[in-house]
């Protein structure tokens, strides 16, 4: 197992992120504990040493079946990482009940690593509202030992992440990213790792295969990479390509069976990181698995000055593009909810006056028409 140093820690490169665990008769809410507890064996047979849980995972039941797979095992060979919910903006005002309540579920006295859970243009006010208190209880928390290092998590677009790291980046120890190949351009990763390097604060990563999107390239996908490396196989690929980023500390991966698990570790036995014509040749497939369902806009704005509603068809469209390529997701309709009513995909009255100035021809009302009908508005 590779491991990376995080001030004075040594966290293995791949961390087990508890989101996707074995359930049984396909019920998320209803974890497989016995098959959970192999995996959590496997994993520590295997020198992994960092486990990511959450209040939300599977119903509610993630932090306390982790949390008694881990009671076999002494406190001080593994790191335990929970997240304060502020995805549900219900729970902004019971950070120290639901705080009190994750030590219990997962029988634990401290956590190695807390963060802000999902930071994004739903709830970047409300984390940042200081009636809730919800910094000055946690860093209370680490003062007194109960959390070791705090960090945050967030989906949400490059203002919400500038906005986060403006008002709370000095406390901040790491920021937990959605990085992969796809995402490094398509959701502004690259700039992303970036901003975050100008406060030297190292990144973890989330959904390194995109939900499992990137272990099951079609053959024509595939078949440049195995050209460049035949050796390699398809879902490391995405591995090799985090281990090639600088900044990039841990990798979770959100495991669900043993043999995925087995298979991840052997990739992360060793580094190898891509060439520059590895890097090239990968993120061009990126660039065409995209281009199968994303309309080309360029943000170049000019549909915005003839739009009668003063909709921001440039976000719009982004999102549009987020919910098709992923084939639904809760990544846009989150970042739609804190957008008004009024200046939402279903608003477009169908004028096409934005389509007579779009330099790319894009068929703007038609595609307002389909995002509304897959959000089911």
């Amino acid at each position: 197992m590779i491991y990376e140093s995080f001030q004075d820690l040594k966290l293995s490169a791949l961390g087990m992120g508890c989101m996707r665990l074995p359930v049984l008769n396909g019920d998320d809410a209803k974890v497989d504990e016995k098959a959970a507890a192999e995996m959590v064996a496997c994993a520590m047979e295997s020198g992994v040493n960092y486990y990511d849980t959450a209040w939300g995972y599977h119903g509610g039941h993630s932090e306390t079946v982790l949390g008694r797979a881990l009671a076999a095992y002494p406190r001080e060979r593994f790191y335990l990482a929970d997240k304060f919910p502020g995805y549900d903006l219900s729970n902004m005002g019971k950070v120290r009940e639901i705080f009190e309540e994750q030590l219990k579920k997962c029988g634990v006295e401290y956590f190695d690593f807390y963060l802000f859970h999902n930071v994004c243009e739903m709830n970047i006010d409300a984390y940042l509202d200081p009636q809730y208190g919800i910094l000055d209880f946690l860093l209370e928390q680490k003062k007194n030992g109960r959390i070791r290092h705090l960090g945050f998590s967030c989906h949400g677009a490059m203002p919400v992440l500038k906005r986060f790291l403006e008002a709370y980046g000095k406390h901040m120890e790491f920021c937990q990213l959605q990085i992969n190949y796809i995402d490094w351009i398509f959701q502004d990763g690259k700039e992303k790792v970036e901003l975050l390097g100008q406060y030297h604060i190292p990144v973890w990563v989330m959904e390194p295969l995109r939900g499992g999107r990137l272990a099951r390239l079609t053959e024509a996908e595939a078949a440049p990479l195995k050209a460049m490396r035949p050796d390699e196989a398809i879902p490391a690929w995405a591995f090799r390509f985090l281990q090639s980023i600088p900044g990039v500390t841990m990798v979770l991966s959100g495991m669900s069976d043993l043999e995925q698990m087995k298979e991840n570790i052997a990739t992360f036995q060793t580094e190898r990181p891509l060439s520059r014509q590895e890097m090239e040749g990968l993120l061009e497939v990126a660039k065409g698995m995209v281009s199968k369902t994303a309309l080309p806009c360029t943000a170049c704005h000019y549909c915005v000055s003839h739009c009668p509603k003063g909709m921001d068809i440039p976000e719009l469209l982004a999102l549009y593009n987020e919910h098709s390529f992923t084939g639904g997701g809760f990544l846009a309709p989150m970042a739609l909810a804190a957008i008004p009513q009024d200046k939402q995909p279903s608003a477009c009255i169908g004028c096409r006056s934005c389509e007579k100035v779009c330099p790319q021809q894009i068929k703007i009302s038609e595609a307002m028409a389909d995002f509304t009908s897959k959000l089911g508005a």
